[in-house]
C-alpha cells in the first residue's frame, strides 16, 4: 500500500516546529527516524495532513552524563545508545536492550525519542526507562517539563504529552554502587516484536535485595513496574518458594492480550518463566 497524500516540512529549529503544531495541531505528526511513522503511513492507519521532520536538528542527539544523570537527546539513535561506551559504563541495561531492538538497518535510523513517544508497550526503551526511573524532558512553547517515566506512559499508544508538546530529552539517574541488571525478552524470532520481555534493575547489599525493580513489556497496555512481585525478593529473598509466589503475584499485577499467535495465558506464563531467569541473573 502507499501513504496517503500528505505535505512535509522539514523543520530548522524547535521555535519552528512549535509553530507548525499551533497552526496545525492534531493534523500535524513529528518524523524522527521514521521506523514506526512510515510503516503506519503505508498501511492507511495513520493519516497527517503534515509530517514535521526534525531529523536535522541535531542538538537534541547525543549523550552527556552530568551531575549523576544520563542525558539521551530524543533523536539519539538506537544504534548509538548500543555502541555508547557511556551508556554500557552507567546503564548497561540499555546497552543489553538495544540488541534486542527489530534489526541493524532499524536500530541505524530509529530513535530513542521516538519509541518513547510513540508507546507501543511491546517496545524495550519504555520499559527500560521506567525500571531506571528516568524523566521525560517535554519542550512547549510555554518551557519545557519534566515527567517521570513512570506516569508518562498511560495506555495503549497513550502518553502524558500535551497538544504542542514535543519530546526532546530523557534523564536518567545513574544506579549507584551494587546495583545489578537484567535484560530478557521472548519473540517468535530475532527481531521480532516481543512476546513479552522483563527490563530488571536490582541493588544487592551482602547477599540481600534492597531494591528490586521488575518492569514487564508487552504485558499490558503500556510497561508494568511490577511492585508488588519484586517487594516478594526484598522481604523473602530469591528462593525456589519466593519466585513461586512473585510468579503468582504476577497474575494480578500483569493483564497481557492475546495476541494472532500467543494467548494471554502464555503470555503471563512467558513473563513467569522470565521472571525466573532474570531473577537468576541478578542473584547470581
Amino acid at each position: 500500500m502507499k501513504a496517503p497524500p500528505f505535505a512535509y516540512a522539514r523543520a530548522r529549529s524547535l521555535s519552528e516546529v512549535f509553530d507548525l503544531l499551533e497552526r496545525h495541531g492534531d493534523a500535524a505528526k513529528i518524523l524522527a527516524g521514521g521506523q514506526s511513522l512510515m510503516p503506519a503511513l503505508n498501511m492507511r492507519l495513520s493519516s497527517p495532513e503534515l509530517l514535521i521532520d526534525i531529523s536535522r536538528l541535531g542538538e537534541h542527539a547525543g549523550i552527556q552524563v552530568k551531575n549523576g544523570h544520563v542525558h539521551i537527546g530524543a533523536l539519539t539513535t538506537h544504534s548509538y545508545i548500543g555502541e555508547s561506551a557511556d551508556i554500557r559504563k552507567h546503564l548497561p541495561l540499555l546497552t543489553d536492550a538495544a540488541l534486542h531492538i527489530a534489526h541493524p538497518a532499524i536500530r541505524n535510523s530509529g530513535t530513542f525519542g521516538g519509541s518513547l513517544a510513540l508507546a507501543d508497550p511491546a517496545a524495550e526503551w519504555p520499559a527500560c526507562c521506567v525500571a531506571l526511573d528516568a524523566q521525560i524532558v517535554l519542550a512547549s512553547k510555554s518551557g519545557t517539563r519534566r515527567v517521570a517515566a513512570r506516569e508518562f506512559f498511560q495506555g495503549l499508544y497513550a502518553t502524558a504529552m500535551k497538544p504542542g508538546e514535543v519530546l526532546t530529552e530523557v534523564a536518567i539517574p545513574i544506579p549507584g554502587a551494587g546495583y545489578r541488571h537484567a535484560f530478557l525478552e521472548l519473540a517468535r524470532r530475532r527481531g521480532d516484536y516481543a512476546m513479552v520481555g522483563v527490563a530488571a534493575l536490582a541493588k544487592v547489599v551482602n547477599g540481600a535485595f534492597t531494591d528490586v525493580r521488575l518492569t514487564y513489556l508487552g504485558a499490558s497496555e503500556k510497561p508494568v513496574l511490577a511492585t508488588k512481585t519484586s517487594q516478594v525478593f526484598v522481604f523473602k529473598g530469591f528462593s525456589e518458594n519466593s519466585l513461586k509466589e512473585a510468579q503468582q503475584m504476577l497474575a494480578e499485577e500483569l493483564s497481557p492480550s492475546a495476541d494472532l499467535y500467543t494467548s494471554a495465558a502464555t503470555k503471563l506464563h512467558l513473563a513467569g518463566v522470565l521472571t525466573a531467569r532474570a531473577m537468576q541473573q541478578l542473584a547470581a
